[in-house]
């Protein structure tokens, strides 16, 4: 059994290549440079990407089970999910997961539920691994530059929405479903900003922005108008799936999620320790 992971280097694939291989699983993982992915002894690093459909018909070979994410660069929608779907199902693939960023379903998502694969869509809702924007700053001035001060996000640790997709490909009872990841606690900037200074042992300021200036530092950090304008609506209209905490990580996997205390402890350094 080879399982195929996609986005192998990234903050969800390369924890999950680590699961599987650690569990005994044979892995096939695709990168855009395989010279520098530094995954574990044993895995199949194979170039290519998602978006890329002429690099996929050979890195599908021989899979028994994968997982695809739904979009490219940028959080851009995958473009070519039929094309995708059809390699997927001449290669003899029939378990599939698929990590969304988004609410809506895209074409990837929806090919895959139109050719009949056994397929699980995983849904986190934030990042805890989004933290490490902050880093900069936290290591430069002591201090978070942030707005939106009252919403809360349940975010979740990244490894454990490999550890969900791990479970998912390699047992039964998941097919058709729709999971909604999150972490144990539902938490504010300010809320987050409490544990960074709890755990690393420093005291870390928090300086409110208002919505304008939010807007122009997105716009600093290169982000396109139609980015900003998702960003906005989800926070100044969050939808409540966002701020909920869902028991889904611990009766996936049997282990309760990862608190974010516990990634600020293994990613101290990025913040300066």
């Amino acid at each position: 059994m080879t399982i195929f992971v996609s986005g192998a280097t990234g903050n969800v694939g390369r924890p999950l290549v680590e699961q599987l291989v650690a569990a005994g699983h044979q892995v096939r993982a695709l990168t855009r440079n395989p010279a520098k992915a530094n995954l574990p002894a044993g895995v199949e690093v194979v170039q290519g990407n998602l978006d890329n459909t002429d690099s996929l018909a050979e890195a599908f070979t021989g899979i028994t089970a994968a997982h695809l994410i739904s979009f490219g660069d940028n959080y851009v929608p995958l473009f070519n999910g039929e094309e995708i779907v059809a390699l997927l199902k001449q290669a003899g693939v029939r378990k599939v997961t698929v990590l969304k960023g988004d609410l809506d379903r895209t074409a990837l998502d929806e090919a895959v539920a139109a050719a009949g694969l056994e397929h699980t869509y995983l849904g986190p809702v934030e990042f805890m691994s989004n933290t490490l924007e902050w880093a900069d700053s936290i290591k430069r001035d002591g201090l978070v530059r942030e707005g939106f001060s009252e919403v809360k996000s349940a975010i979740v640790h990244d490894a454990d929405i490999a550890s969900v997709a791990a479970a998912v490909l390699t047992s039964d009872g998941h097919t058709g479903k729709e999971y909604w990841l999150t972490g144990p606690q539902a938490l504010t900037p300010p809320e987050k900003v409490r544990v960074l200074s709890e755990v690393l042992g420093r005291e870390i300021g928090y300086l409110e922005l208002t919505q304008d200036e939010v807007v122009e530092q997105w716009r600093a950090q290169g982000y396109s108008g139609e980015d900003i304008e998702f960003f906005l609506a989800m926070r100044t209209n969050p939808p409540e799936l966002g701020a909920t905490v869902q028991p889904t990580v611990e009766q996936v996997t049997g282990k309760p999620g990862r608190t974010f205390a516990q990634w600020v402890r293994e990613n101290a350094a990025a913040f300066g320790g």
